[in-house]
């Protein structure tokens, strides 16, 4: 019998006090959990300025995210935000941006879009953040979209390969992070096709835009008569063994899977039971080694060598990024178990923290917007960034990884899809440079 665990998110650290008051020495960062602070934020973090730009002081520039730290999709992305709280308390103490230091205010919603509403609510019109970063999560944010618009509130870096904050024209402040849902499963469908080009591919995928997105991607390559079977799943149900049997029975060799981490570790110890074991190819979302092993439990390690996912941030073991990102998770973070999660959460800051640098000395929310649009930024990616004032998608591209022996790491396959088109392409990663803080302009 296999047990699939649930294991908690990493805590976020403990917010400091305010330095203003604080005798200690200084630590500007506050990272935020809603319930141990509603109604205690100081006035001075969520205070317009002179310019009257909300969430920007003198000192302080504040943004606020909506997470899961409780609820179906907890432990496998509630560690994020502490990530990036942790990256941005290493950003302060180098000084911070333009000399401010950026607060996050971090929100639970419990994956619920009825919490979503109410707790984005708090942050655009109690905490007036300068802007929503990395909201998670495709039928959460989805509930907030037009409320953000209409609050004229930056909507940066949504935690989604959803195609919905790709829509410049209808959602102009929206801009999305995660590479969409479409080219990573026409990537991991022409991975398959080129590695087991007789196997059956067969889709198991979320009952929303996630497991949608993900099967387009898949018929985009192999066409709507080379996909064996397709099953969906509801996060309000933890039992996919009828989605599994008829996949079984489908005779499928390899299974594309458009799941959060609880679903894929779910899935494949369903699976394990049912003594069928196919090829799982994995999206992004769902396929962090690490995170999956924490639902399984080491004991059944092996059920994850071979699977193959796709990634378009820093995940080598060597790379630069990532040894720099383990120092700060060590050193801000708690030391919280190193995984993807801390790099997509680590990443995430890197960018905002390039875009707040080149919104200049006195930035307003106009000139954030512009910052993203520009073209000019880079962030940390091992694929091109693709931020314009036509392309609110910031990755259109992605790179094989693979578990072998233990490890997870890109196997020099690269995919780029141009929305109609998919092409191999080569990874360009972005190098480290100044101990990855942004340089101001």
């Amino acid at each position: 019998m296999i047990t699939v665990h649930h294991p908690s998110p990493a805590p976020l650290r403990t917010p400091p006090r305010d330095p203003r008051s604080d005798p200690r020495p200084r630590r500007a960062l506050t990272a935020t959990v809603a319930a141990a602070v509603v109604g205690l934020m100081l006035a001075g973090c969520s205070t317009p300025s002179a310019a009257g730009t909300p969430g920007v002081t003198a000192d302080t520039v504040t943004i606020g995210t909506h997470q899961p730290l409780t609820g179906p999709a907890a432990a496998g992305y509630g560690p994020i935000s502490a990530a990036t709280s942790a990256y941005f308390e290493y950003l302060n103490e180098k000084g911070g941006i333009h000399g401010r230091s950026i607060e996050y205010v971090v929100k639970d919603d419990g994956y619920n879009p009825a919490d979503t509403q109410t707790v984005v609510r708090e942050l655009v019109g109690e905490e007036k953040v300068f802007a929503l970063v990395n909201g998670l999560g495709t039928p959460t944010h989805s509930s907030v979209l037009d409320y953000v618009g209409q609050n004229d509130v930056p909507d940066l870096f949504v935690a989604s390969g959803s195609a919905t904050w790709n829509d410049p024209g209808k959602y102009p402040n929206t801009f999305g992070f995660n590479a969409d849902y479409v080219t990573e499963g026409a990537a991991l469908a022409r991975y398959a096709a080129d590695t087991e080009p007789d196997a059956e591919i067969c889709v198991l995928g979320q009952d929303d835009d996630y497991g949608a997105g993900i099967l387009e991607g898949v018929t985009a390559v192999a066409g709507d008569d080379g996909v064996a079977a397709a099953e969906y799943y509801s996060t309000s149900n933890e039992d996919v063994t009828a989605q599994v049997g008829a996949l079984k029975k489908a005779g499928c060799g390899v299974v594309v899977l458009g799941t959060i981490n609880a679903f894929t570790a779910l899935t494949l110890g369903t699976a394990a039971q049912l003594e069928w074991f196919p090829k799982w190819y994995v999206s992004s979302a769902g396929g962090d080694q690490e995170t999956v092993l924490g639902y399984l439990g080491e004991e059944n390690a092996a059920l994850l060598e071979g699977l193959t996912s796709v990634n378009y941030l820093p995940q080598s073991p060597d790379d630069e990024w990532v040894r720099l990102f383990e120092q700060i998770n060590e050193e801000y973070n708690d030391g919280a178990p190193f995984t993807g999660n801390t790099v997509y959460g680590m990443s995430v800051g890197y960018l905002f923290a390039e875009a707040l640098a080149a919104a200049g000395e006195n930035p307003t929310r106009e000139s954030l917007l512009a910052a993203v649009e520009s073209g000019e930024l880079t962030g940390n990616g091992v694929v091109p960034l693709s931020l314009g004032p036509d392309d609110h998608g910031a990755y259109h591209a992605a790179s094989v990884t693979v578990v072998r022996d233990g490890v997870q790491d890109y196997v020099g396959a690269t995919y780029a899809w141009d929305g109609a088109t998919l092409t191999e392409t080569e990874s360009t990663p972005v190098p480290l440079e100044n101990e990855g803080i942004p340089s101001t302009p």
